[in-house]
């Protein structure tokens, strides 16, 4: 039954189509006026490997409280294409409101008849089809229709006026079938709003990644694309002038690895961004990094494997690989924030670590999460500097000189009168090939010994919930909201979450966490449990249960609910 409904304190709305289709387009005017308006907003996308045709979506949230997580409840469903009506079908419950072009989609199904494409082809084309919708959307929402023209006017203003104009006409005979459509079924929107929502930044984790290594002092990127890691390379070239950037796409990810290590040689802060297939390239040179002990900073967005998989779709199945990459042994961080502020801290913290103790610093996240978006408050006043841990160097410089901590001052080449010699062989203090093999037990010795620093250096676990638990659950990454949300509708007082940042090496503390509990749950996107192994490994504990997912999708705050009370 659509009429006479009443929307309260939140509203999900999806959009599916097929590539080509403008859905992106959609999203991006309906956040930017949601936000614009005083809601919170979340967006994030399913998408198919393919440039035209398929089925995509797009789930927008909205809130009265802040929304950052996917969820299976769909209250309008607006479907643009045949192939993705029929694939929709299954997330359809008796109360989703299901909206579309009847003559498009050819169907008898009892849907809302909006004739999308008629209107659209009344003011210049099918091509303006998602500009009816989006219209729709804002009438439907009550949005203000002048806000709606602003956005479209910046957003076609470069593809000439007749463009932009017969956008806000499109818009137009959309937004009055969406206030129609409101008033014929009696349809009442009471989330609430707040003005300050207006000011908040609005970014995906592609973008915090990106500007925390600004903030950490980047100025060098090396990559090949790879989706979902490539926005990042684009991020940082859009930047590159006013940030000082240096941006080179290689041609291929070997290259781009030994290029970010000669950057870093040379006393520049290098990025490199790839996923899984990309960083099997790459691991030659992390092995070269650890021999070398360069600081490196590596990006690594996760997508299912192996070989090419599903190469649009999210997983959390490369941490064991992040983990062992690279021939050899040597100590290493691994990174893994689970909301926006962490990946903008945690990419900026990789810079400091990286720099400061010489090793390579892994940044995992997942498609999901670096395609999500939502509003948040600015947290830019918190920055410090950071430091360049280089120093000028003197004749008798000796690049790998023994020290208690196990790192050596780094010189750069030019600065100063030492020679500053790197070399892959196994090599003595100043930099030279040797063959002594109780100096190879010394140096080996020396690069393992830095991992006690960066034990005490290691983001610590974040316990969301009371610390009188009896069951703990335990996520990394882009868990983290899906968790925090179920727990919070739950509203069990026994059960509490810790969040890891960072799961190498694995924080002090985290024994203690796990002690208290007498449930442990650990919650992966990804078939094998590799951090449940890796806890195991380093802290001999055998979590009691894990929840697992690996078919290319997200966790919803629902199969976690459910799962997790079992």
């Amino acid at each position: 039954m659509i009429k006479n409904r009443i929307f309260k304190q939140e509203l999900s709305i999806v959009i599916a189509g097929e590539a080509g289709q403008g859905i992106q387009t959609i999203e991006l005017l309906l956040t930017k006026l949601l936000k614009k308006s005083g809601y919170n907003v979340f967006a994030t996308k399913e998408y198919m490997s393919r440039v035209r045709g398929g089925a995509n979506s797009t789930q927008i949230r909205i809130g009265s409280n802040p929304v950052c997580s996917y969820v299976e409840n769909i209250d309008f469903l607006l479907v643009l294409n045949s192939e993705s009506f029929e694939r929709s079908k299954k997330t359809i419950t008796q109360s989703t409101i299901v909206i579309g072009d009847k003559k498009t989609l050819n169907t008898q199904d009892p849907i809302v008849d909006i004739p999308f494409s008629e209107l659209a082809k009344g003011v210049g084309g099918v091509i303006f089809s998602n500009i009816v919708v989006a219209g729709f959307l804002c009438g439907m929402l009550g949005l203000e229709r002048g806000l709606l023209n602003d956005l479209l006017k910046k957003m076609f203003l470069s593809k000439g006026e007749d463009i932009v104009n017969k956008n806000i006409l499109a818009s137009i005979e959309g937004f009055k079938q969406g206030q129609e459509f409101v008033s014929n079924n009696s349809l009442s929107f009471e989330i609430g709003k707040n003005k300050d929502i207006s000011n908040q930044l609005f970014l995906n984790a592609t973008q915090a990644i990106a500007l925390g290594a600004i903030a950490g002092g980047c100025n060098f990127i090396s990559s090949y694309p790879m989706s979902p890691s490539t926005g990042v390379l684009v991020f940082l070239a859009q930047q590159a002038e006013k940030f000082g950037i240096v941006v080179e796409q290689a041609e291929d990810e070997i290259s781009a690895i030994n290029m970010a290590l000669g950057a870093w040689y040379a006393g520049s802060k290098a990025l490199v961004t790839t996923s899984g297939g990309g960083f099997a390239l790459m691991t030659e040179g992390i092995s070269l990094a650890g021999c070398i002990e360069s600081p490196l900073v590596v990006h690594l967005a996760q997508r299912p494997g192996p070989a090419t998989g599903l190469p649009t779709r999210t997983e959390q199945g490369d941490l064991e690989f992040a983990l062992y990459s690279g021939h050899g042994e040597f100590p290493r961080v691994i990174f893994t924030p689970g909301n926006i502020q962490d990946a903008f801290f945690c990419a900026r913290e990789a810079f400091l670590i990286a720099d400061k103790y010489q090793v390579p610093v892994i940044i995992l996240t997942d498609q999901y999460f670096l395609d999500s978006y939502y509003n948040l408050s600015d947290f830019s006043a918190s920055i410090k500097p950071i430091d360049n841990y280089f120093v000028k160097t003197a004749k008798d410089y000796k690049r790998y000189q023994f020290t208690e901590s196990g790192v050596s001052e780094r010189g750069i080449p030019g600065f100063g009168e030492g020679l500053v010699c790197a070399d892959s062989d196994e090599h003595d203090e100043s930099g030279y090939i040797t063959e002594d093999l109780e100096l190879r037990v010394k140096m080996v010795d020396k690069r393992l010994k830095k991992k006690e620093l960066l034990v005490k250096d290691a983001v610590k676990p974040e316990l969301i919930g009371s610390s009188d638990y009896k069951k703990l659950i335990i996520g990394w990454g882009s868990t983290y909201h899906s968790i925090k949300e179920a727990l919070a509708k739950t509203k069990d007082p026994k059960t509490s979450f810790l969040y890891l940042k960072q799961v190498y090496p694995l924080p002090e503390g985290l024994t203690s966490y796990m002690s208290k509990a007498k449930e442990i749950i650990v919650v992966e996107n990804n078939a094998t449990g590799q951090l449940a192994k890796l806890i195991r490994q380093e802290t001999g504990i055998t979590v009691n249960r894990k929840v697992l997912k690996y078919n290319g999708l997200m966790f919803s705050v629902e199969e976690l609910i459910e799962k997790l009370y079992l």
